[in-house]
């Protein structure tokens, strides 16, 4: 294929042209139609561009035209999975890798396949027979940090990560997933914060940021960054001051959601912003353009590290300021990253020394919940029924402290039982890493009851009828399950942690009017844990009271949220601008 075609194709992928690029591909096709490297580049294309049962069709015909080949059935197998069609990706994987077992490919591949179809030993086994092929291989080690986080394994997660960072120091997104693990895991405050200033050194501080015109009082322009703006909780979050929009900003919203998988959630976000622009197929090159070209004076990143991050695409401040939200429970370590959203309670005053960015708190809390629609009304389970406590987090935050600190709320209520609820427990390895914890700790499996999925949110919802009391994990709290159980009647226990994800709960509870259920530490929670379970009474007033107490709470105060939150950015903004006019004088 001449260089021309393949060069040109990604150029307008780096400006975000996808379809200019498709169309350069089918013109050269036309001309030169047996061209094999176009004939796959076209496919790639389609892919990038979310077309994906196009891009299955374009690579099952190359499949057919050459079958012998381990690259074609590989792109095959990579399309299937984009399509979601894995299990038939899965197929094609194993048969190449029966076929070329020294070929690292499929392995890479199936380590993130296997997780798809809830078989996690076997994506752990192909990762680690990745890493035996190349040991030096981000893309290796960070296939297997990814398959022992689905398996619940976090510390296992870390520590391949950490491997594969000191193989590839330089490699920001095996780093992105290094810093995500740690949040699960015992490491200290310091610890993490020099681990996040590590990834701010590996990025390089902005060489080129963008200015607006720096006029403090006048309409602005905020961008919001995300992958989320789908049924999802940081979508959630976001709603209220979008809802309860400032006269004098207008909303851009940059979804960085793969292609397909906007929702009802995603159309009524747009109805809120005054332009949307999907951006999920595009470089980080190309979503700084993107955000330059449109002015936006404030651009709030909702991801951090977690998800698919986009941080890349922030370092050299396409934006005048730049402020981390909601989506990710530490500071970014990116240097462009101006502020940090946070109350008092998560980050108090003091530890401003964990983070590379301002801390800007909105008191009195960061987040302001809104209650999903139709909810089912709370009710305790039947008075026969042994006291239940209940955990509906990712199966991920269940890591060795959660399960040590919940067993010994279980040897003290005799008798009583623990509902778990995550949709990642249909795999049977995460199941039993969960049951082998309780079992090293004394608790047999007649007092667990593991749920992975439910078919509707009613039902979700509803399950919260049959727990008397919610534990929360440590030391990565919950956050909208501690408000859905909140919502449902439920009372959620927490301690009070040393770090923001240690105490997001807490300033949740505080913010709803219930600080008595915060914990200064483990003993004192077994302590409360026992007390709630001895008091049903107590039980029956919290059921009937909860909802109402958290509807007239700060928590779910939405346009009182909103005006904090829109003082806040335009505090931020006028920073800015005095920041600039200070150098000119």
């Amino acid at each position: 294929m001449a260089d021309s075609i393949h060069d040109r194709a990604q150029r307008e992928v780096a400006a975000g042209r996808v379809d200019a690029a498709l169309a350069a591909v089918r013109l050269h096709l036309k001309i030169r139609p047996k061209d094999i490297d176009a004939m796959v580049l076209l496919g790639e294309l389609l892919s990038t561009a979310g077309q994906f049962d196009l891009a299955v069709q374009q690579f099952t015909r190359l499949v057919a035209m050459q079958p012998e080949s381990g690259i074609m059935r590989y792109n095959l197998a990579s399309a299937l999975i984009d399509a979601r069609r894995v299990k038939e990706a899965v197929v094609e994987l194993e048969r190449l890798q029966q076929a070329e077992p020294g070929n690292i490919a499929p392995y890479l591949a199936l380590a993130v396949a296997y997780v798809e179809v809830d078989q996690t030993a076997k994506a752990i086994e192909a990762a680690r027979r990745a890493v035996a092929i190349d040991p030096t291989l981000a893309a290796a080690a960070g296939n297997l940090s990814y398959a022992y986080t689905r398996a619940g394994m976090t510390e296992e997660s870390y520590r391949a990560a950490r491997i594969g960072v000191d193989a590839n120091p330089n490699e920001p997104k095996l780093r992105s997933m290094m810093l995500l693990a740690m949040n699960y895991t015992d490491a200290t405050p310091e610890a993490i914060a020099q681990a996040h200033r590590d990834y701010g050194r590996v990025v390089g501080p902005a060489v080129r940021p963008a200015r607006t015109a720096p006029d403090p009082e006048r309409p602005i322009r905020v961008g919001l960054l995300s992958g989320d703006m789908r049924d999802h909780s940081v979508a959630f979050f976001v709603e209220p001051f979008l809802r309860h929009a400032d006269p004098g900003v207008s909303f851009e919203i940059f979804s960085n959601c793969a292609p397909g998988t906007q929702d009802a959630t995603s159309k009524r976000l747009r109805g809120y912003a005054a332009a949307w622009h999907d951006c999920g197929h595009m470089p980080h090159n190309a979503i700084d353009l993107l955000i330059r070209s449109r002015n936006i004076d404030v651009l709030i990143e909702l991801s951090g590290h977690a998800g698919e991050p986009r941080l890349l695409a922030l370092i050299e401040k396409p934006a005048p300021v730049l402020i981390t939200a909601i989506g990710y429970p530490n500071t970014t370590g990116v240097p462009a990253i101006d502020w940090r959203l946070v109350d008092a309670i998560t980050d108090p005053p003091g530890s401003e020394g964990f983070c590379t960015e301002r801390l800007l708190r909105i008191d009195p809390c960061f987040l302001c919940y809104t209650a999903p629609t139709q909810a089912p009304e709370p009710e305790l389970p039947d008075a026969s029924q042994p006291i239940t406590f209940g955990s509906f987090n990712n199966a991920t935050k269940i890591g060795a402290r959660s399960v040590e600190l919940w067993s010994r709320v279980l040897h003290a209520v005799p008798g009583s039982r623990l509902l778990m609820k995550a949709q990642s427990l249909t795999d049977t390895t995460g199941r039993q890493v969960i049951m082998d914890r309780f079992a090293a700790a004394g608790i047999t499996a007649d007092r667990l009851e593991l749920v992975a999925y439910t078919k509707t949110r009613d039902e979700h919802l509803r399950l919260y009828n049959r727990v008397h009391v919610a534990l929360d994990t440590v030391p990565y709290n919950g956050t909208t399950t501690t408000c859905e159980a909140l919502w449902m009647g439920v009372p959620v226990i927490t301690t009070l942690g040393h770090r923001h994800a240690a105490r997001v709960s807490a300033s949740l509870l505080h913010a709803a009017g219930h600080p008595e259920l915060v914990a200064a530490d483990t003993d004192a929670l077994v302590q409360l844990a026992a007390s709630l379970a001895n008091d049903r009474p107590r039980l029956a007033s919290l059921r009937t009271t909860l909802r109402g107490q958290m509807a007239a709470s700060p928590l779910m105060d939405a346009p009182a949220y909103a005006a904090r939150f829109h003082a806040a950015i335009r505090d931020c903004w006028k920073q800015w601008c005095k920041t600039l006019a200070d150098r000119r004088i």
